[in-house]
């Protein structure tokens, strides 16, 4: 028998193969860790430069790997390149956003995001090179078209998501979570079927040449962390 594999209620597992570090390297690690990702920024000033699609691919397949109930994968990610279709979804998210910003959103709302400069332009969703659309699976389906059941799809997907995030920083990417209210429009423009809700949009390319983000702040160690 092969000692990689163990069966267990009788489902085959397999061995987990887990890295070995010394405490200097753990710890080395998950500081390096860190400082790459504190450099991490929403950027909404894009290069048109081209990306290889293997790039793309690869991104995706590490948010696949994020851990999900019952390990349903509850995600589709859409990629778009297409110019037609980028130009759509800027459209019809643009009509949106001015509806929130115009009267959606109340004076507070608009009050915090004032230091952030955001309006209703969305100019990136044309320019970056690719839109990762991501979809959350509210049910599955079979062959058949039978419904089957997934379990804290929010929960799965926005750790996928946040797998992805980090990705395409690690890649060299930019990116913003850009979350249009309503996003009923993206199940229409790709034509998803009806167990897909859309949950993220992710423009994703370089930065443009010169740009420059809001000077904010992340909340201290003690803000964030409460120890038992």
């Amino acid at each position: 028998m092969n000692k990689d594999i163990k069966i267990i209620e009788g489902h085959p597992h397999v061995r987990y193969n887990a890295k070995s570090y010394t405490e200097y390297e753990v710890i080395t690690k998950a500081k390096a860790y860190f400082e790459d990702m504190d450099l991490r920024r929403s950027v909404r000033e894009f290069s048109d430069k081209p990306i290889p699609k293997e790039v793309i691919e690869a991104i995706i397949k590490t948010a696949s790997t994020a851990p999900s109930g019952a390990h349903k994968q509850p995600w589709k990610f859409c990629v778009v390149s297409s110019k037609a279709i980028k130009k759509q979804i800027r459209k019809a998210a643009e009509e949106e956003e001015m509806a929130s910003y115009d009267g959606r959103m109340n004076e507070e709302w608009l009050k915090d995001l004032k230091p952030l400069g955001t309006d209703h332009n969305k100019p990136f969703l044309e320019i970056a090179p690719y839109l990762i659309i991501v979809f959350k699976q509210t049910y599955g389906l079979d062959n058949e078209g039978n419904k089957k059941q997934h379990y804290y799809v929010n929960e799965s997907v926005g750790l996928a998501c946040g797998f992805l995030i980090s990705a395409i920083h690690q890649a060299g990417l930019v990116t913003l979570t850009h979350t249009p209210s309503p996003m009923n429009f993206l199940t229409k423009l790709l034509d998803r079927p009806v167990n897909e809700k859309p949950f993220l949009l992710l423009p994703v390319g370089y930065p443009a040449d010169e740009i420059y983000v809001p000077d904010i702040k992340r909340k201290e160690l003690e803000g964030v962390v409460v120890y038992y």
